[in-house]
């Protein structure tokens, strides 16, 4: 059974930096390829980045490619989200979810954390 559980959310002014984290409490996490998305009030759910398995692989949204970095730990079942260079426009709701494939499609992953917010202050 894979439980995500996410953190590091918060309030940041623009041009700042935050690292979420996200945790599986299950025993399987090395088998999925872990996702992070985001949703902004009155907004879609939109893809920001996609791990593969083995963490070689990671893939970015054009929004943030040169100032989000994701990352993995399978042997500690956690997956990051360093942000860097931190505008308005990427305050959300921030979700890891874990799936069969690393995909920007959000109907490619099973399991879904509960979210952190991050705001973004000019």
């Amino acid at each position: 059974q894979v439980q995500l559980v996410e953190s590091g959310g918060g309030l940041v002014q623009a041009g700042g930096s935050l690292t979420l984290s996200c945790v599986d409490s299950g025993r399987t996490f090395s088998a999925y390829a872990m996702g992070w998305f985001r949703q902004a009030p009155g907004k879609e759910r939109e893809f920001v980045a996609a791990i593969r398995r083995n963490g070689v692989s990671t893939y970015y949204a054009e929004s943030v490619k040169g100032r989000f970095t994701g990352a993995r730990d399978n042997a500690k079942n956690t997956v990051y989200l360093q942000m860097n260079s931190l505008k308005p426009e990427d305050t959300g709701v921030y979700y890891c979810a874990a799936g069969g494939s690393a995909s920007a499609s959000a109907r490619e992953y099973a399991y879904w954390g509960q979210g952190t917010q991050v705001t973004v202050s000019s």
